[in-house]
């Protein structure tokens, strides 16, 4: 397979579900990126990989000239949505990060927010994040550590989801420091700061729940395979999620990596 075709599935894979239900779970990312990136009135923000738009949303408040660009068609819609009914002024478009459309030296910030450390080509995205930013503009990346709880969390879904092709990076490699230098830091003057987004919910039921019937790669996975494979997923998740009990409910700790960059 492609890069193109896996990235076609991936369009629909991350459209697969009310996606805004796991968004919720990471406000206290986006806040952080949005207070960190610091967009100021009139400063052109692209948010890469903005899923249902959440930061882009809080970036346009504050005065921003705000596009959201995702791969995903349904993500977009459902960004537009949102957008529409609070009269943002943030504009969202279905894009690659792999191939952006605009100019260069475009945007005085950029963001994602785990977005596009799902991209298969991992120098690729770099080179347009760098490409799209203007000479002293500021990039702000929230990423996934390797072994931190979504990095467990995907290790434990592995064996139920179809093999990547050869070739894909791995996504959590933007939750690495070293990995974030070699793919960025010709271009940026780059910090790093390490923080946690803890899950909570009331059992590893809910926790199966929320996922299998909101999360893109979960859900997809489960539509595609067999009555008993599905049950043996079901109670392999439920199981994951109850090793993280405490006394009032499972608290999953989920352990992200901020990258704050200066354009050279």
């Amino acid at each position: 397979m492609s890069f193109s075709e896996l990235k076609a599935r991936q369009s629909v894979m991350w459209g697969n579900g009310p996606y805004e239900r796991i968004t919720n779970t990471i406000r206290d990312i986006h806040t952080l990126i949005v207070e960190r990136a610091d967009p100021k009135p009139g400063e052109k923000l692209l948010d890469a990989a903005t899923g249902t738009g959440a930061v882009a949303l809080l970036a346009a408040e504050r005065g921003a000239e705000v596009i959201g660009m995702d791969l995903a068609p349904v993500l977009v819609e459902t960004a537009q949505e949102r957008g529409a009914e609070s009269g943002s002024s943030a504009r969202f478009e279905v894009g690659d990060a792999e191939a952006m459309t605009y100019d260069d030296a475009s945007f005085d910030v950029v963001t994602s927010t785990c977005g596009v450390m799902f991209a298969p080509d991992h120098e690729a995205v770099a080179r347009e994040l760098a490409r799209v930013t203007r000479p002293g503009g500021r990039i702000a990346l929230a990423n996934w550590t390797p072994e931190g709880g979504l990095g467990q969390l995907f290790a434990m879904m592995r064996p139920f989801l179809p093999t990547p092709p050869a070739g894909v990076g791995v996504p959590f490699d933007w939750g690495r420091e070293d990995h974030l230098r070699d793919l960025l830091g010709d271009a940026f003057e780059l910090e790093f700061e390490e923080h946690d987004s803890p899950l909570e919910l009331d059992s590893g039921e809910a926790y199966w729940e929320l996922f299998s019937t909101s999360y893109g790669p979960t859900k997809s996975a489960v539509e595609a395979l067999e009555p008993e494979r599905r049950e043996e997923f079901h109670e392999t998740w439920v199981a994951f999620g109850e090793q993280y009990r405490e006394a009032a409910g499972i608290v999953h700790h989920r352990e992200w990596l901020l990258t704050l960059g200066t354009r050279r």
